[in-house]
């Protein structure tokens, strides 16, 4: 029988990030019979309000924590300042499906290009604009982009995703979970060592 190794996760979500290098190496060494595939998990819905202080200081300090944590992350505390924080992740969530309705080969390319632009470039992915500019950026048509961005279709399937991470137990990202013939079980991951998760499939 297939199993599915499902990835929960957003493009906004700080662990996230430090957890990409991990993933990409577990995907690439699953065995034969596990096939891997990404949900959205929608971190923050929609919202023009400005970021409170005081979870800007909360996520600055997660931001230290994980370069504590996990070496080698990197991130450009200069967003802070260049941008105006919303917390709000949906649209960079739908930015993937956008991306990935013009061919899956986009959706990996797309969530980097996310990461990159939020941590690396001090670009806010929370913007309509940013998120088509990255679009622009890993060969994506702008205009075709910008509309299945805003598509009712595309808020659905990203619904979708998020309830059917729920259904599997999901309370928070990153997260893994194994689906065979008995059913969901989550996968413990580790931020450090791929060989920790493949051991466990």
């Amino acid at each position: 029988m297939q199993q599915t190794l499902y990835y929960v996760h957003d493009p906004m979500c700080s662990w996230c990030w430090a957890f990409r290098p991990i993933w990409l190496e577990v995907a690439r060494n699953l065995p034969a019979e596990i096939a891997p595939r990404r949900l959205l998990g929608g971190l923050a819905p929609d919202s023009d309000v400005p970021m409170e202080e005081s979870m800007q200081r909360y996520l600055q300090k997660t931001w230290h924590t994980i370069q504590e944590q996990v070496p080698g992350t990197e991130f450009n505390f200069d967003f802070w300042q260049l941008c105006l924080p919303r917390r709000s992740t949906w649209p960079a969530c739908r930015g993937v499906i956008a991306a990935r309705e013009q061919g899956e080969k986009f959706e990996e390319p797309m969530i980097q290009a996310i990461q990159r632009a939020y941590y690396l470039q001090a670009r806010n992915p929370s913007d309509s604009d940013t998120l088509t500019g990255v679009a622009l950026e890993i060969g994506l048509d702008g205009e075709r982009f910008a509309s299945q961005l805003e598509s009712p279709a595309t808020q659905q399937q990203l619904t979708l995703e998020m309830s059917e991470g729920r259904s599997m137990g999901v309370q928070g990202f990153p997260s893994l979970v194994l689906k065979d013939e008995r059913g969901f079980k989550k996968i413990q991951h580790d931020y450090l060592d791929a060989r920790r998760i493949l051991d466990q499939l």
